[in-house]
């Protein structure tokens, strides 16, 4: 199959879902299409088929999944019934698709079992198994998960044990004979279900040689079914026919096969039965040493197994080498799936690519702005510690020039009070008296330089103290006056001292600031 075809089936399929309520998980109930084929089926199986079809058209429409997956399942089933194993299958393998899509467990364990029943009619045990233990699997979980009830389980272990018994696998027929009574127990103790005691009778019969109380109690069952569900007397009377073979009853057993055909023809359910009787009859008949009735059934048994299983097979003839579509459809889907998966895999090493070079973009971009920023913030910090530097520099040259004025003014002073002494016939006492008035005390002076200095210098005084704690007052007043730069005259005017008084100041200033020889005072102060 080319791969476009199977991407077309494969949307196909997503879209029909897509238009479907995928409610699949609640309870099946019949529908009036189901029922009116179940009416027809023994009398007109072309109309019951009619209805089911009709039924599938319906509940595409309608959206309605579940009803959609029972109708086909209905449909498939009555094919299965009456050998035609093609449609059957295909009936099955499109609403196993719909069941895998919507995720309907419940539908899936369903069709997984009818599958199996599918395979057992072809006579192909391997694979029959395999889909009864699927489906057994899936149950299981179901039922955990209280989403189904414990009769799902018994119908799952009485399909086994139809096909082991079909395959005369005796030891594993007992496994799972125990395992739909141990269920059934748990259901209800009392409850007996006539087609696992039926089922049993044969058993007991074949192991146990206890033909009367096997043909009893099937004689029981075929009284139940006659009422309840009569187009499943095929199989129970072939059973009988099967107990009184063993016991050596031929004519019985004939009778018994014969009657099996009659009901699957009556009913048109059960048809695999048809080949069964004709086989046995044959070797009744051919062991009697009746060969003209023995080479009838012979050919009828042929007729029916080339009708069914022949390469000329009109219905069939696709299932001569009967293929798993379903496993194929997901081999290809999983293969798409992964096709697409390395197809993603690879846009991922692109975008993971494409991403790597982007952040690295990033991070070189982010790098060089870092940089840029913190050049920048530094160069602005510089530029404000330049400037802030210039702003004080400017106000300690303002703050020198006013110290200086005042330095003038006493001098001034000095000078107009010597005049003032020199002239003759000026009232010395009144002039020295308006002169002191407007005359600072050096105190004063000093006061006032200090309050200007300190708003200027604001983390000189601070700094210096937490370096030289012992500094004095007078120690603290040369600092400021050193680092302006005034001289020894100029300080000795502004601390009101002499010139002699101020050297002596400076040297122990030295002292108490451990400077070495050589080293400038002055340059000293500009570093703090």
């Amino acid at each position: 199959m080319k791969k476009s075809f199977i991407l077309q089936k494969l949307f196909e399929s997503i879209i029909l879902l897509m238009c479907l309520n995928t409610n699949a998980q609640e309870p099946y109930s019949t529908n009036k299409y189901i029922d009116k084929a179940e009416l027809l089926t023994a009398k007109n199986l072309d109309s019951a088929i009619y209805y089911l079809k009709k039924g599938i058209d319906h509940y595409t429409k309608e959206k309605d999944t579940i009803n959609l997956i029972n109708s086909l399942c209905h449909l498939s089933a009555l094919y299965d019934n009456v050998l035609d194993y093609g449609k059957s299958y295909d009936g099955y393998w499109n609403a196993l698709i719909l069941a895998d899509l919507s995720n309907d467990d419940v539908s899936k364990a369903r069709i997984y079992q009818e599958l199996g029943w599918l395979y057992n009619s072809y006579r192909r045990e391997e694979e029959s198994l395999n889909y009864f233990n699927r489906s057994l699997k899936l149950k299981k979980k179901l039922v955990e998960q209280k989403k189904i009830g414990m009769g799902y389980l018994v119908s799952n272990y009485f399909a086994l044990v139809n096909c082991y018994r079909v395959n005369n696998d005796l030891i594993m027929t007992k496994v799972y004979l125990d395992s739909c009574q141990i269920s059934l127990n748990k259901i209800n103790s009392n409850e007996k279900s006539y087609y696992v005691e039926s089922e049993k009778a044969y058993y007991n019969a074949v192991v146990g040689g206890n033909y009367d109380k096997a043909l009893n109690e099937l004689s029981e069952a075929k009284t139940f079914f006659q009422r309840e569900n009569p187009s499943y007397l095929t199989v129970i009377y072939f059973l009988i026919a099967e107990v009184y073979k063993l016991k050596g009853n031929v004519e019985e057993s004939a009778k018994h096969y014969k009657e099996s055909l009659r009901f699957s023809k009556m009913y048109n359910q059960h048809l695999g039965y048809t080949q069964f009787n004709y086989e046995k009859l044959y070797e009744l008949y051919f062991n009697k040493g009746d060969y003209q009735e023995a080479l009838h059934y012979k050919n009828k048994a042929q007729e029916l197994n080339e009708k069914i299983f022949g390469r000329r097979s009109k219905n069939n003839k696709h299932l001569f080498e009967i293929k798993d579509r379903y496993r194929l459809q997901k081999e290809k889907e999983k293969a798409l799936l992964k096709e697409a998966q390395i197809e993603k895999l690879e846009d991922q090493k692109r975008i993971g690519f494409l991403q790597n070079i982007l952040m690295a973009v990033v991070l070189v971009f982010l790098l060089m702005y870092g940089i840029l920023f913190f050049r920048n913030l530094r160069r602005k910090h510089r530029l404000e510690k330049e400037k802030t530097n210039e702003v004080m520099k400017l106000k300690n040259r303002e703050l020198t020039a006013s110290a200086l004025q005042l330095i003038e003014k006493e001098e001034f002073i000095v000078k107009l009070k010597e005049s003032i002494s020199k002239s003759d016939g000026v009232d010395e006492r009144a002039i020295h008296s308006m002169i002191s008035g407007f005359q600072n005390s050096p105190g004063g002076n000093w006061e006032e330089f200090e309050a200007r200095f300190t708003s200027v210098n604001q983390n000189f005084y601070n700094k210096i103290r937490k370096k030289y704690p012992d500094l004095g007052q007078t120690d603290l007043k040369l600092c400021a006056l050193v680092k302006l730069g005034f001289s020894s005259k100029e300080m000795a005017s502004l601390l009101g001292i002499t010139i002699e008084s101020t050297h002596t100041s400076r040297y122990r200033l030295r002292k108490k600031l451990k400077l070495q020889k050589g080293m400038n005072l002055v340059d000293f102060m500009a570093t703090i």
